[in-house]
């Protein structure tokens, strides 16, 4: 049997890059303060990552309305594009727009 490409997960967890205690929704996959987030998938919500590195927002696209943000592992440099969330710091999505050194 194969495994679905995204899985649900709903769980709470503190941003191990600000403190920030976070509410999941079984949609959140990164901090809705600094916007870092942790490599602990393969596919959305399997969890079947084993680098379990801190992800780190590189950069930001903005298409059709919606934002996507960038994250790159800090240990072993996987990258994945997340849709940014109603939640997230919108002055932090526009620091890394400015920052970012892109795709």
């Amino acid at each position: 049997m194969t495994t679905p490409k995204f899985q649900r997960t709903r769980e709470d967890f503190t941003c191990e890059n600000c403190g920030e205690a976070v509410r999941g929704d079984g949609y959140t996959n990164h901090c809705p303060a600094c916007l870092w987030s942790k490599h602990v998938d393969v596919n959305p919500g399997d969890r079947a990552a084993t680098c379990h590195g801190l992800m780190q927002p590189v950069a930001v696209e903005h298409k059709g309305g919606d934002y996507r943000i960038l994250h790159r592992c800090v240990v072993c440099a996987a990258e994945r594009w997340n849709k940014a969330a109603r939640a997230d710091s919108f002055e932090m999505i526009l620091q890394i727009a400015a920052e970012g050194s892109g795709p």
